[in-house]
């Protein structure tokens, strides 16, 4: 398992790119038996609206967009679970996650 700080995420949902703006996130990669899943824990995140608008709406499909503190970048599809009452969300990846 390897966890990487993030510094930055963009998201891609309904045709549009939105920053999402937190005060910490971490990008997690499980290896286990030849599978690789990843997932991405963003707490303190600022935007309550977009966070009321994921628990509400059936389509939390989004593609995400990463920058880790040390440069790398990220991206891959994945779906955003939103914790209304903690201002947080967990971003579950959905297939591969690219890094270039």
């Amino acid at each position: 398992m390897e966890t990487i700080q993030l510094k930055g995420i963009e998201i891609v949902y309904r045709q549009q790119m939105k920053e999402l703006l937190f005060q910490s996130a971490e990008l997690v990669l499980v290896s286990d038996y030849g599978s690789k899943l990843w997932y991405v824990d963003v707490n303190g995140v600022k935007d309550t609206e977009l966070l009321q608008w994921f628990g509400q709406s059936e389509d939390i499909r989004i593609e995400l967009y990463a920058t880790a503190t040390d440069g790398r970048t990220f991206n891959g599809t994945a779906y955003l679970h939103p914790n209304e009452p903690h201002l947080a969300a967990a971003i579950r990846g959905d297939g591969e996650l690219r890094e270039s």
